[in-house]
């Protein structure tokens, strides 16, 4: 079975977005790999630190909003 990286990723994010607080601050208990590859796509702060959390970019903040609303919510 091939993984598609992409969606995976695009999970890890939308789901970031739970955990968000007004800071921009998000729990980092995911796979290594997703978020390292998320900080290189400029999502999030560098996750290889002794912070329990990572730092949301704008554009962060504002994908993992919209990935959350398209994966996870139900339509009005």
């Amino acid at each position: 079975m091939e993984i598609d990286k992409e969606k995976i990723d695009d999970a890890i994010l939308a789901l970031l977005f739970l955990s968000l607080d007004r800071d921009g601050r998000s729990w980092k208990g995911f796979d290594w790999d997703a978020m390292n590859r998320l900080h290189e796509k400029g999502y999030i702060s560098n996750p290889i630190s002794k912070a329990k959390s990572v730092i949301l970019t704008d554009e962060g903040i504002e994908r993992s909003e919209h990935l959350f609303r398209a994966l996870f919510c139900k339509p009005e």
